[in-house]
Order: C-alpha cells, then sequence, then structure tokens
C-alpha cells in the first residue's frame, strides 16, 4: 500500500500547474477530498498518509505549500512542522485538524504553521487560505529578501544589517518582519498584522503587535519601521547599499 501519492492536474483553470502542495493526512476520505478540490483547482498534489513518509517526500522534492494534519498515526504534526522548520524549509504550512482549542491554535503558530483550520471545515475556504499564503511566499532563487541595508534571510530566519549585525528572530518577529518586508511601501494596521501573523481573533485593543514591533526595532534598529499615525506601521524608505 502506498503512503504517499502524487496527483498532477491535466487541466488547470487558475493556469498554475508547477504549483505542487503536499497534503500530509491520514484520514483517507479527508485526503481524497482535499486531493481532488487541489487538483481540479490546477495544483499538482502529492498525499502522504504519516509524518515519516511526509517529511521523507518534503526533503526529497520541497513543495510549494503544505497542508498538514496534526493527529498522525505514527508522530504528532506539531513535531512534523517542527523538523521542517528545523530543516530550513521555508514554504507555508496551513495545519488543518481537529484542535481547536485556543492553546493548540496557539501552538501552532508558535511551531512555525503560517494558518490554521479546524475540521470539519469547507474546501473553499481552504483554497482561499492556500492562495493567499502561496500569493505571500517569497519566489525564486532569492533566499533573501532585502530592504535598504536591511536583509532577511528566509531559510536561517535571521536579519542582519550593517550596524547591529546579524540577529536571530523569533518565529513570531520574523512572520511580522516578513511581512512588512514583502509590502515595504505598504501600510500595514495592526489589524491586519494580527491576522496575518497571528492567524488568530485577538482582542482588538490587545498591544501585541506594538509590543513585537518593540522587539524588532531593538533588534534591527528603531529607525526601519515606521509608525503611521492611526494607520500602522510600514518599512522605512532606505537607499539600497
Amino acid at each position: 500500500m502506498q503512503v504517499c501519492v502524487k496527483i498532477t492536474a491535466s487541466v488547470s483553470n487558475e493556469r498554475i500547474p508547477q504549483t505542487r502542495i503536499l497534503v500530509i493526512e491520514d484520514n483517507q476520505r479527508i485526503a481524497h477530498f482535499v486531493e481532488k478540490g487541489f487538483a481540479s483547482s490546477g495544483y499538482a498534489v502529492q498525499i502522504c498518509r504519516d509524518g515519516t513518509s511526509g517529511l521523507r517526500a518534503l526533503r526529497a522534492a520541497p513543495p510549494d505549500l503544505v497542508v498538514l494534519d496534526l493527529g498522525l498515526p505514527d508522530m504528532d504534526g506539531m513535531e512534523v512542522l517542527a523538523t521542517l522548520r528545523s530543516d530550513g524549509h521555508t514554504m507555508p504550512v496551513v495545519v488543518l485538524t481537529a484542535r481547536g482549542e485556543i492553546p493548540d491554535r496557539v501552538a501552532g503558530f508558535e511551531s512555525g504553521a503560517n494558518d490554521y483550520m479546524t475540521k470539519p471545515f469547507a474546501f473553499a475556504e481552504l483554497l482561499v487560505r492556500v492562495k493567499a499564503r502561496l500569493k505571500e511566499e517569497p519566489r525564486g532563487e532569492s533566499q533573501e529578501l532585502v530592504h535598504g541595508d536591511l536583509h532577511l534571510n528566509v531559510r536561517t530566519r535571521r536579519a542582519r544589517t550593517p550596524d547591529l549585525g546579524e540577529r536571530e528572530l523569533s518565529n513570531r518577529e520574523y512572520a511580522l518582519l516578513e511581512r512588512l518586508m514583502l509590502r515595504p511601501a505598504e501600510t500595514h494596521s495592526r489589524d491586519d498584522l494580527l491576522r496575518a501573523v497571528w492567524g488568530i481573533d485577538f482582542d482588538p485593543q490587545s498591544n501585541v503587535v506594538d509590543v513585537y514591533i518593540r522587539y524588532l526595532r531593538r533588534k534591527i534598529g528603531a529607525h526601519r519601521i515606521e509608525t503611521v499615525r492611526g494607520g500602522g506601521y510600514r518599512m522605512a524608505e532606505q537607499i539600497s547599499v
């Protein structure tokens, strides 16, 4: 019995046949349902039914995105997530699980997930979330995002500046800085950053975004992130060096 199965779309409504999604899901019915949905939307899909084979497939040919169940038969999905991040893989990971409690969601994001959905789910919503994460992910061969003299390595998740050197970032610090650097001229509201980086509905009165902006400013220099009064935050204009 095959543990991993590859499905390649023959017709692409979205004209994105090169985009590859790895689904690590042991429930055969759900795996088949998700597989059919992605394939009909033009994606090449690989299904793995346990964490060990999923990691093996991921290392052999890194996909563009991973959909990951947490309740796997051989190892916990959180362990799979932590392992792929420690291996240096930076592709988006969308957790799809029956664990819907807030502590589980927080643990997922802290372990490196980009999004978190609970079962039962609508495929239309999963597809929208996947498209959004693929759109945000840096493409091409470069392993760095660069804004002026600030360099962010998307594999090591370290930031580097001439004045402060190389600094290690936490998962949340990295996700926040990546979000800002992907759209450096855009003003990002606190609500938008909460949704994009934390991924769950925090109290709109929470100051968690401001707290993490302070953390980032200590590591990369306060002058590199601007506060837009009444708007949010954006990257400060810099001359590239």
